[in-house]
């Protein structure tokens, strides 16, 4: 089983993945039609079917245009929104493809009909895959744009946070960086949060994904899996862990970045007007 991490929009993630005997490959949040039969024709595969995480556009968009262009393909989900839907998947409900195997994991919150799809080939000695769409991300987890504290907290401990410690995760966002300098505000102390921002920081200056992280990871540096640590509870103010992840995903959504200052002598060229001849329009 081959997972492959395409990069789209702004800083979504679809992915491709790919039963190397057969050559079949499923696709998951096939946002950007396009450049995913770009990548299905490089590697010879053929698209066997579309799970999609959610709903929203950036996740579910390019369903309809890939069901016309492929005639036969299956579109799996939880949420009668999803564009082209042919297979409405439940809690637990597991599928097979070829050798691969997935198990569908409901986390309703972010939106109310969010699935993640837990993916292993069997017989092979390599990790298994958790595709958490806009559930968790490397170093955070998603909005509570339709559900409440008490979902997610039900999502990221029982749900998710019960798999294989060793389960890789492929997220729906690049937002590593912004993720991890907040969870450095909530944890100044924690080196783990230090080593793994320093880390991202170089993988974005390199142009390259921050995904996949592991479960295993995730426990050391994410805030929002991390509700019953002792820092946490001081930083928020809060004992219960779903007060602890109310108060944190309402500082995270609270969360800027320090602004750039802009450079003095800059903003004294442009008091002055030594920029006015590059600005005026020909």
């Amino acid at each position: 089983m081959k997972v492959k991490v395409i990069s789209v929009l702004e800083d979504n993630y679809m992915y491709l993945v790919i039963e190397e005997s057969t050559r079949d490959a499923i696709a998951v949040d096939a946002a950007v039609p396009k450049r995913l039969l770009e990548i299905i024709r490089k590697e010879d595969v053929v698209l066997r079917a579309i799970l999609t995480t959610h709903h929203h556009w950036d996740h579910a968009r390019g369903n309809e245009e890939l069901v016309r262009l492929c005639p036969g393909l299956q579109v799996y989900g939880a949420d009668e929104r999803i564009g082209a839907l042919t297979h409405r998947v439940t809690h637990g409900q597991e599928l097979t493809f070829g050798a691969i195997r997935v198990r569908c994991l409901f986390t309703p919150c972010h939106t109310s009909g969010h699935m993640c799809y837990f993916m292993w080939e069997e017989g092979s000695p390599d990790a298994p895959a958790l595709f958490s769409g806009d559930t968790l991300f490397v170093g955070g987890c998603g909005k509570f744009f339709e559900g409440t504290a008490e979902q997610m907290y039900t999502n990221l401990t029982q749900t998710l946070g019960t798999l294989p410690k060793e389960t890789k995760v492929f997220c729906g966002h690049e937002c590593t960086i912004r993720n991890l300098k907040f969870a450095l505000k909530v944890e100044p102390e924690n080196e783990m949060v230090k080593k793994k921002l320093a880390w991202a920081k170089q993988r974005d200056d390199e142009d390259l994904p921050t995904v996949p992280s592991t479960l295993q990871e995730e426990f050391l540096y994410n805030p929002f899996l991390r509700v019953m640590e002792e820092a946490l509870q001081k930083f928020t103010g809060k004992t219960d862990p779903v007060e602890v992840l109310r108060s944190l995903r309402t500082e995270k959504d609270n969360f800027k970045k320090p602004k750039e200052q802009p450079n003095p002598q800059a903003m004294l060229a442009f008091d002055w007007g030594l920029f006015s001849p590059f600005l005026e329009k020909k």
